[in-house]
């Protein structure tokens, strides 16, 4: 029953984000604020763990891929899948769901132990649209950022083959332009969409109904990680089931 009455819980606070929306003037700013906080604020640790992961990837590619018979452009190909299909979107998402969803749970749980959003409510601000909505438009910047680490996966990948003597460049490139759909960067796209509604709602949820103190904060962020990467990868399944089984 309890994981019902949450499950209930949530989708109305979805409901309720967009009930009695905040003004416009100081919604932008909320906007702003979290744009540079959730999105601005995690390129290095994408860019960083995109680029190295890349290279990783071309490497166990190129070391596993020991017969002459095997043409050498694979290791780009499977890169390029590999980068496209699953790490940007999935695994860096639940990457993400440790930076962002810890800081998201954290700061709406501290005004929760503060009591700044019983200030909220009691002002008659709709405190749901007032702290989660700007979140939400936010994060709809994420595939932007699942942009990034796409191309700085196969450029590491790139760097790794060449640098590390596994494929010339030109096989290299061969390889990302085989056999290349448009289609699996739209099905990454949609996928991106969806776990940008999940990072910015269910850490919103574990902090916004959270009761306790200080303790309880750290708390309701670990819960709030964990659920998230779950959700996340369940989705993972059922998208991946859905458009690409066709």
């Amino acid at each position: 029953m309890t994981y019902l009455h949450n499950i209930g819980a949530y989708f109305l606070m979805i409901v309720e984000m967009f009930r009695k929306p905040t003004k416009w003037t100081v919604m932008k700013q909320l906007i702003l604020k979290d744009i540079d906080d959730l999105i601005i604020g995690s390129l290095g640790i994408v860019a960083f763990i995109s680029f190295f992961v890349g290279g990783v990837v071309t490497i166990q590619t190129a070391l596993n891929i020991d017969s002459p018979l095997i043409p050498k452009y694979l290791v780009g190909f499977a890169t390029r899948q590999s980068i496209i299909l699953e790490f940007a979107p999935t695994f860096m998402s639940i990457i993400m769901a440790g930076k962002v969803g810890s800081f998201i749970t954290s700061s709406i749980g501290t005004m929760r132990v503060t009591e700044q959003i019983d200030a909220l409510e009691v002002m008659g601000i709709n405190s749901l649209n007032y702290l989660v909505f700007p979140k939400f438009i936010a994060l709809l910047l994420y595939p932007f950022i699942i942009s990034i680490a796409m191309f700085l996966g196969i450029l590491g990948g790139m760097a790794a083959c060449v640098y590390g003597g596994f494929s010339s460049l030109e096989d290299y490139n061969v390889g990302i332009q085989t056999d290349f759909e448009t289609f699996h960067v739209i099905y990454a796209f949609i996928k991106t969409i969806v776990f940008a509604f999940i990072l910015a709602t269910i850490p919103s949820f574990h902090g916004y109904y959270m009761k306790g103190g200080a303790l309880e904060v750290g708390k309701a962020s670990t819960t709030s990680f964990v659920w998230t990467s779950v959700v996340i990868i369940i989705l993972n399944y059922f998208l991946t089931q859905m458009l690409l089984s066709s």
